[in-house]
């Protein structure tokens, strides 16, 4: 298979070069975000390899290929370093999910390998992987575009037992397990970690404690993309995560294999068989929950996810929009979010309700 013939089969709308020959040169690339190959090249590698042969992206996924007229003329070691190379250098250069594949050129043998952390080895390598697919195809192997109720169902009973003998504590499970779906779908990367400097305090860190650093710089960053939400409201939101989850006891005293296990579990069991970016995924994702807490006490069956569907249809029912206060004097004690257009609406306790008695309000919902 010719370089034309790959282009075409991935797509050519997603190939991306930055030389006149097409090649992608990670000089150039890691270049323009203020960073120097020569911090990530290994001295152990023969040869300095810089320029890859194809690349194809869109706003969330990469393809790497390298390409070689036949495995058999090459150390099939080296050429799988020197693609192991390549995806060093794009895990600096993005933050996108990568699938990494040598490709003959005189034959039509193809290897392929994308996971966690795209480990370019024999024992890594997606065997089942013969024929080469189109770049959709390829973004639904690795965002699971196929909406599998009988997989995720099975899962949860699954997960549940091995939080329960993990040790963590009923009340927290449904908002861990939320927190860890939120922190993977945008990239945490939990496998084969090493402790290391923390920048801030000068000390050591544990493996776990740098999943949990993760989690929560992630959730900070989706936090500052929210306009609605100012740095006040975003901090309360992280503290009250933190103190709430993150930093409870059951969760701190994790081990850093019982956090990767976990991690693993719903990276491989359920993030795959739900796309939530469909009306029939947000559905399953909310009989997720709702099965899941079947599993748990009392404390934590309050716990819901709700469609974002069902709250666009109930926000245009009562006329509210992100701009609407919203007076909910029977909600007790619990925090309520609702997301219309993917912003926070405001929800005040039944201590407003004297500027309710004096103020204008076009929108007001007792529930």
């Amino acid at each position: 298979m010719n370089r034309y013939e790959i282009i075409q089969k991935i797509g050519d709308m997603y190939q991306i070069g930055n030389t006149e020959s097409g090649e992608f040169s990670y000089v150039q690339a890691l270049r323009t975000v203020g960073k120097n190959i020569k911090d990530y090249q290994k001295g152990d590698t023969d040869t300095n390899h810089q320029y890859l042969d194809i690349r194809f992206e869109n706003d969330r996924l990469v393809i790497l290929v390298e390409t070689k007229n036949s495995f058999n003329k090459w150390n099939q070691n080296k050429i799988r370093k020197q693609l192991q190379d390549y995806v060093r250098y794009e895990k600096a250069y993005s933050d996108k999910k990568i699938i990494a594949m040598l490709i003959e050129t005189d034959g039509d043998d193809i290897w392929v390998w994308h996971g966690q952390s795209v480990i370019i080895d024999e024992e890594h390598r997606k065997k089942e992987e013969t024929v080469l697919k189109s770049f959709e195809e390829y973004e639904n192997i690795v965002f699971g575009k196929v909406n599998d109720k009988i997989k995720v169902v099975d899962s949860i009973k699954v997960l549940n037992e091995m939080l329960h003998s993990d040790g963590v504590n009923e009340k927290l499970r449904s908002q861990f397990v939320g927190t860890c779906l939120l922190a993977l779908k945008n990239g945490l990367y939990y496998e084969n970690l090493k402790p290391s400097l923390d920048k801030d305090t000068g000390k050591d860190i544990t493996q776990e404690k740098i999943i949990i650093k993760n989690i929560k710089g992630i959730l900070s960053g989706l936090l500052s993309r929210n306009q609605g939400v100012d740095a006040l409201n975003k901090a309360g939101k992280l503290s009250v995560l933190s103190s709430k989850v993150l930093d409870d006891q059951d969760i701190a005293s994790l081990t850093y294999d019982e956090l990767q296990e976990i991690l693993k579990f719903i990276d491989n069991n359920i993030i795959p068989f739900i796309n939530d970016s469909n009306t029939a995924g947000q559905d399953l994702l909310n009989l997720f929950f709702t099965t899941f807490n079947k599993y748990v006490g009392k404390s934590d069956k309050n716990q819901a996810f709700t469609p974002d569907h069902i709250c666009d249809f109930m926000c245009k029912a009562v006329g509210v929009n992100k701009n609407s206060r919203i007076l909910d004097p029977c909600s007790g004690f619990r925090v309520i979010i609702v997301i219309e257009a993917n912003s926070y609406v405001n929800i005040r306790s039944s201590r407003l309700l004297p500027k309710f008695k004096t103020q204008k309000n076009s929108g007001c919902c007792a529930a």
